[in-house]
């Protein structure tokens, strides 16, 4: 009797193992299954595409700015030409509100891993294959008509925006390029075979998870061939015309074995990794040669033309060897007289400026009472000298000025001793209300930091009109003296979609107005005298000092913030008919508009004598291009 007590422990022991033995075996067969037809959108389980998609929360970015400065194109300089700076900082306002989408997916991280730890230990489950849906072109074969083209009408308005929303974003990275490039592009000659290569990594994707497969020996026999196939044809053939006539046959039916293959159940990690993996790799390469593309476009915008520097050296060379070389430098008095009408021009590139005075003298009337002043750096002067000394433009009196002898000799308490011209601002604007509609990008051209000396160079004249060397007029400027500006000192072109208020983080912790236009250079008429009244060089000095320059891009990029609050109220709006902005950068400009305005400003980085330039607005500049010079046809620069 007593040993039944005895027998009976050891049975109690052994029941608390075995039930947990029984549970580990039950939990190990169903995990599996768990995993595969888990649909929670929990972070912590398998999340399907759609489910991704769903979960996808966008983000707004608060409006903020990018100014980013450009490079003027065919600048001739002893210095390195820089690539141009952008400068972001996070704020309210807008010089560009064009802020892309930040967007933040729930639930990716960790699925990879927890597959790893899965199918590890389990071998992939075959399930019954899915119902198989009629086609879209069975299903649409029995609807109205009217909803068909009333639905395909639909996807190409969506294919529209999206191709519109692409070229935006291009646009807020790359600039003006994209606006160049989409007018550029080439017809591809190997569509189909890329196409071919398409279908034949999407076969390769599948191949693997199809071969283990039961039952499915006859689809992996038939795209093992065609993958056979295609390999044998993509290794004669580079272009579409190396393709043999059946072609068309062969993707038509690697297109049904990878849509049989799409309808197995199959292993979707391995898929998916492929799939991704050359999705990856394709949008970087894009991406790098994208880069790479804008790179040297800005380069080409940047670069003076081989055919200029030719003709700049050619000058150089010629007037040294003549005997202008002992002429007497010292000006006439026309040219501190203020009977004649003065026009100051600051440029480095020879034929820009020559443009520049023979449309103006061409449109004048009185053209003996014109003198044109040239602020060029030493590197041109001499060639610039020599050019307009055996190239006569009517009557009209023309000094060339070396920019730089006279800062160091003359004005040596001023630190800008290098000459800057006009600087360039690609302003992207969105509208907070409608930011996929009302998008543009802008160029705004302002003074540099050498204008602002533009009184202490000609201290005995009272008013100047200053015209930018990428400039074409086309009527008789003869008007603007007449103006009477009043208290205001720059008379300037308005631009009304940008204001200074907008502009808060760029402008610094300056007083200034926020309903203030923001304004163009171009054609500015300056009242000198009143330039001086109201101490605009000495206040824009005090301006710099209130912005951190470290470098000579960021002495550059201050030029915009300096410009604007330099002429804060001093600016006297001139009739937005006087100039035509945006030759240089924008393909939509109607022919006649460009006719009937007084002048064209080639602003943006496809400048008229740049091979980027846009060819239907190349004629309005070449129009006034001299003609019969022999340097010219020795340097080859009319073709």
């Amino acid at each position: 009797m007593k040993a039944q007590p005895l027998l009976q422990a050891p049975l109690k022991r052994r029941r608390g193992p075995r039930v947990a033995v029984l549970a580990l075996v039950l939990c190990s067969l169903l995990v599996p299954f768990a995993f595969l037809f888990d649909r929670a959108p929990s972070g912590g389980g398998y999340v399907t595409t759609e489910e991704r998609h769903r979960q996808e929360v966008v983000l707004p970015l608060v409006d903020h700015v990018v100014v980013e400065r450009r490079g003027r194109g065919g600048a001739v300089s002893g210095g390195r030409q820089d690539a141009p700076e952008k400068i972001s900082r996070g704020s309210s306002e807008v010089i560009h509100r064009h802020a892309p989408e930040k967007r933040i997916s729930k639930g990716s991280p960790g699925i990879v891993d927890q597959h790893k730890q899965i199918d590890s230990h389990s071998k992939p489950k075959v399930l019954p294959a899915p119902k198989v849906k009629p086609s879209k072109a069975a299903a649409e074969s029995t609807r109205d008509p009217r909803e068909i083209s009333k639905n395909t009408q639909v996807r190409q308005k969506g294919a529209k925006a999206d191709e519109t929303e692409k070229a935006k974003a291009c646009q807020l990275e790359f600039g003006s390029y994209c606006l160049w490039s989409r007018e550029h592009k080439e017809v591809m000659k190997d569509s189909v075979v890329m196409r071919l290569k398409d279908q034949l990594f999407v076969a390769r994707s599948y191949y693997p998870s199809i071969a283990k497969l039961q039952g499915q020996e006859a689809l992996t026999q038939e795209m093992k061939q065609n993958i056979q196939d295609h390999e044998r044809v993509l290794s004669v053939s580079t272009v579409d015309a190396d393709l043999p006539s059946f072609i068309n046959k062969r993707m038509e039916q690697m297109e049904r074995i990878i849509a049989r293959s799409k309808s197995c159940t199959v292993d979707c990690k391995n898929v998916d990794r492929k799939l991704r993996q050359i999705l990856d790799m394709t949008e970087d390469e894009a991406h790098f040669h994208m880069k790479q593309s804008a790179f040297l476009y800005n380069l080409g915008a940047q670069t003076l033309p081989k055919s200029h520097h030719c003709l700049s050296m050619r000058l150089t060379l010629e007037y040294f060897k003549s005997s202008s070389l002992d002429s007497d430098d010292s000006p006439s008095g026309k040219f501190n007289s203020p009977k004649y009408r003065h026009y100051v021009i600051l440029s480095r590139n020879i034929l820009a400026a020559s443009v520049v005075i023979n449309s103006t003298v061409s449109n004048y009337k009185e053209p003996g009472i014109l003198a044109f002043h040239i602020l060029t750096d030493a590197q041109n002067f001499y060639a610039m000298k020599h050019w307009f000394a055996r190239n006569s433009y009517k009557s009209a009196a023309i000094h060339v000025l070396n920019y730089e002898a006279i800062i160091l000799e003359k004005l040596p308490k001023y630190s800008i001793r290098e000459l800057y011209l006009p600087e360039e601002f690609r302003v992207l604007i969105r509208s907070i209300k409608q930011p996929t509609e009302n998008t543009r990008m802008q160029y705004l051209s302002v003074f540099s930091h050498s204008h602002f000396l533009i009184p202490e160079i000609f201290k005995y004249l009272n008013k100047v009109v200053l015209l930018d060397d990428d400039l074409v007029v086309q009527r008789d400027l003869s008007f603007l003296w007449n103006i009477d500006m009043g208290d205001k000192v720059n008379g300037a072109v308005e631009f009304c979609g940008l204001k200074l208020g907008q502009m808060r983080n760029v402008l610094g912790k300056t007083a200034y107005d926020p309903k203030s236009c923001a304004w163009m250079s171009g054609v500015n008429l300056i009242n000198l005298d009143k330039w001086r009244e109201h101490n605009i060089t000495e206040n824009y000095l005090l301006l710099m000092k209130k912005f951190k320059i470290k470098d000579e891009q960021s002495l550059r990029a201050a030029a915009f913030p300096l410009s604007l609050l330099s002429f804060q109220h001093l600016i006297y709006p001139l009739d937005e008919k006087l100039t035509l902005s945006g030759l240089g950068y924008d393909y939509g400009i109607d022919e006649e508009v460009a006719q009937r305005s007084a002048s064209l400003h080639y602003n943006g980085n496809m400048k008229p004598w740049l091979e980027l330039g846009i060819p239907d607005y190349k004629k309005y500049w070449k129009r006034f291009l001299v003609r019969g010079d022999q340097f010219m046809d020795e340097c080859n620069v009319n073709t």
